[in-house]
């Protein structure tokens, strides 16, 4: 997953320059430890006493002193490490804006619009499902079929090499041609990661995660992210790495629902204009969702199990319509993807492949289970928790080793190269090394290598370590009884898990389900192995159920997904039978698993720093009030306003606000200057680049008026204020907001305690809420930093620090 980069970033850039997030220079606005500190965003140093309005009990401190005092206390940083702590909080990632804004131009709007038009607009939405199914599963075949035909090129001519050299002599030949392969395919892929688009590193689940939690990640939703995605998960799989290419259809598939509803690309400069009504962060979001879902339906051909991944994993706000969405958009992927492959294999008209991995049926009289076998599958579960955690925790402090020694794009191609390497010189080894001779008779191993085996005969070990990892899985699964000793298997777990643990966080695009699953899957077959020892060959005791119950634990005591996997699991092998126990095995797994470490998506947020929101707040958080959360103080414009107090406000690069509480422009400074709305720094940006100004002289309106196509034009990629020009002159003129402000913001007391904030803002996926006295005055702002800092730690409530990481 995570691209550990330079200021341990996932868009691993210094000063992000992104069109599309202008936000990244001006983040939302949070004093440090509750004003406590410098005040990285919230506390914002006041221009001229007349020209806004600064509200809030820590307007009278000369911030810009203590950042000074801050700048002398931090030692100087080795430029070789960069200190990393987990318990900070980044302030450089903004939210979107999921809450409509339901000014004067929005409400005109839906008044226009009639009963017809409605209904277009929610056939639009099908219509975007339906393409982002079909665009999903075409992705997805292309990368299916050129892994297959990439990686069986390099098999064949690895297999070619070592047959040449066992009977000569000089297989440490075969060894440096397969290492040196592995190697330079590897390279290729971590290049175009690191140093074109590092956020297309990992599987990408974390991200749209966050995402979908309402946290902008920099291009993460980027034409040019999903060609790097593409382009890296076929070298990575093609160069032998631990990983699957599965989990990055799920960001694949997000990237492309994010572009398709918007009907328009920056970077091929389309604009069709048909689907501008989108243009906003909620609509967004939904297409996300099931671009995401139409991911994992492509990748596993589990429509059902997709809808359920985006519900589980992915989205943090849902309902039932889109739900019929995102199911439709599922099983168009699945259908696309099924129906071209089966033309690729040249049976046009036998729709048998659903997913970019099938485990085959499961279908044997031989495969059922009884009523004994319910601990034991238990116990797998216990097993798959504690693997799971052991893995997690591994990659954990890996991971911190990443973020502060590893954080150069040079350095992390040096080790995906290494890795490959080690990978390959591993299995070599191993294969070398493994007497484990079966016989040829039928088999269905797709590049046999005999080896020091006799003739008829091919080395066991060479089914798991020689091939793609989807097609280890499946023989794992489905190989008849004898076809591994148990010494190979019990070896290949062993290596393949550290192995696994190491690949995961390179600089390159790959999954971790496939590889969890292989795992899982070689130490479920050894258990079954010994257990048909111990029970003298009991017909229960099939080495491949096991193998598939131990796939299911590994999974699970890792990703912690316990509904969607069930279900997917159920999809995947086509057979109802083994619900219950897979439900079983997930559940023992996630509550193992819990027990030690987070899972390993949440673990990586963590590690990331972000202010991830879950759902319910800290459980001992009652005693903290609003007013001790908020930040302090805040930047509120008059209704009428002046221009340049506005483009002062916006250039202030101390303040960084993103939302400004609007009050009554009130002469008398003895009054109370009560809250009239909000309005965002990207709607102010669009008001001065279309100069809607009010003369100052007769206070008569310019002739033209904005509608909200200006504003969607604008989105996502507002323009920073630094491009816009304001002459001296039109400084003077006054601006009116009350048409374009928010008049009906949320708001809660100074009283409400944390939890209370927390639920409304969770729920209603809101980027800023304004804190009030009980005379409507603005006394301070929530925003999703102020919440995410609070968290429950092993000794308590903790309250992490606010960096500018």
């Amino acid at each position: 997953m995570a691209n550990v980069a330079k200021k341990v970033s996932w868009s691993g850039r210094d000063g992000d320059d992104d069109e599309e997030d202008d936000d990244q220079h001006v983040g939302e606005t949070t004093p440090l430890l509750n004003g406590t500190g410098p005040g990285a965003a919230g506390g914002a140093r006041q221009l001229t006493s007349s020209s806004f309005l600064r509200i809030g009990q820590l307007s009278n401190v000369d911030l810009n002193e203590d950042i000074r005092e801050l700048e002398t206390e931090l030692p100087r940083q080795h430029p070789n490490e960069i200190p990393h702590n987990e318990k900070l909080l980044s302030l450089k990632y903004e939210s979107l804006d999921y809450d409509n804004s339901e000014n004067q131009l929005f409400l005109e709007e839906e008044r226009r619009i009639n009963h017809t038009a409605f209904r277009t607009v929610e056939i639009k939405r099908w219509v975007i499902c339906a393409m982002i199914g079909i665009l999903t599963g075409l992705v997805a075949c292309f990368i299916d079929i050129v892994v297959e035909n990439l990686a069986g090129l390099k098999y064949r001519v690895v297999k070619g090499n070592i047959d040449k050299f066992t009977e000569k002599g000089g297989l440490s030949f075969s060894l440096l041609l397969w290492a040196t392969l592995n190697a330079s395919v590897v390279m290729v892929g971590s290049v175009i990661v690191a140093f074109i688009e590092p956020v297309a590193a990992g599987s990408g689940i974390p991200q749209i995660k966050c995402y979908l939690n309402g946290v902008k990640i920099p291009h993460v939703v980027r034409l040019k992210t999903l060609v790097i995605k593409v382009c890296g998960v076929i070298l990575s799989v093609v160069g032998g790495l631990a990983v699957g290419k599965e989990g990055p259809m799920i960001h694949s598939g997000a990237v492309i629902a994010a572009g398709i509803s918007q009907g328009r690309s920056t970077s091929l400069k389309r604009d069709f204009k048909i689907f501008e009504y989108f243009r906003r962060d909620t609509e967004k979001r939904d297409f996300v969702s099931a671009g995401a879902a139409a991911g994992v339906s492509a990748a596993f051909g589990a429509p059902v199990g997709g809808v359920l991944f985006s519900l589980e994993e992915g989205a943090s706000f849902w309902n039932q319509f889109l739900t019929w969405r995102i199911f439709f958009a599922s099983m168009i992927s699945t259908f696309t993807l099924n129906s071209v492959l089966s033309v690729y294999h040249g049976n046009a008209w036998d729709l048998s492949s659903p997913g970019l991995i099938n485990f085959g049926r499961f279908d044997n009289e031989k495969m059922g289970y009884t009523i004994q076998e319910i601990p034991i599958f238990i116990f797998m579960g216990v097993v798959g928790g504690i693997l799971g955690a052991l893995f997690n925790a591994l990659n954990y402090w890996l991971t911190m080793f990443r973020i502060r020694y590893i954080h150069r794009p040079c350095l992390q191609v040096v080790e995906a190269m290494l890795v490959a390497a080690v990978t390959a010189t591993v299995g070599f080894v191993m294969i070398y090394c493994s007497r484990d001779c079966q016989p040829i008779q039928g088999s269905s191993v797709a590049y046999p290598l005999q080896l020091f085996c006799a003739d008829g005969e091919y080395n066991s070990m060479a089914t798991a370590f020689f091939n793609t990892p989807e097609k280890s899985v499946v023989n794992l699964f489905h190989d008849p009884p004898g076809s591994y000793n148990p010494m190979t298997l019990g070896m290949f777990t062993l290596m393949y898990f550290f192995l696994a643990c190491w690949t995961y966080g390179l600089t390159v695009s790959a999954g971790v389900f496939i590889p969890s699953l292989l795992i899982g899957a070689a130490w479920g077959r050894l258990f079954g192995i010994s257990l048909s020892y111990l029970t003298k060959g009991s017909i229960w005791a099939d080495p491949g159920k096991y193998a598939l119950m131990g796939a299911a634990a590994q999974l699970g005591g890792i990703v912690r997904m316990t509904l969607s996997l069930t279900v997917i699991m159920m999809e995947a092998t086509g057979n109802v039978t083994y619900g219950f126990p897979i439900m079983l095995v997930l559940m023992t797994a996630k509550i193992v698993g819990d027990y030690f470490v987070e899972g390993l998506y949440d673990m990586h947020i963590q590690l990331q720093s972000v202010p991830f929101l879950h759902w319910e707040a800290p459980v001992t958080s009652h005693s903290l009030t609003a007013r001790e959360v908020m930040s302090t103080p805040v930047t509120c414009l008059r209704r009428i306003e002046r221009v340049g107090t506005v483009v002062d406000i916006l250039s202030d690069t101390s303040s960084n606000h993103n939302g400004f509480p609007v009050v009554e422009s009130n002469p008398d400074a003895t009054q109370v200057a009560g809250l009239r709305g909000l309005i965002l720094r990207s709607q102010l940006i669009v008001l001065l680049k279309h100069k809607i100004f009010v003369e100052r002289a007769n206070l008569s309106l310019v002739q033209r008026r904005l509608k909200l196509k200006d504003f969607r034009d604008a989105y996502p990629r507002f323009p920073p204020i630094q491009s816009i020009h304001v002459s001296q002159d039109e400084r003077e003129c006054m601006i009116d907001l009350s048409e374009f402000m928010n008049p009906s913001p949320y708001t809660v007391p100074q009283e409400a305690s944390l939890p209370r904030v927390f639920k409304l803002f969770r729920a209603l996926g809101l980027r800023h809420l304004v804190v009030v006295d009980n005379r409507n005055e603005v006394v301070g702002m929530v925003t999703r930093k102020d919440l995410a800092r609070y968290r429950l730690g092993k000794e308590g409530l903790e309250e992490l620090s606010l960096a500018q990481t």
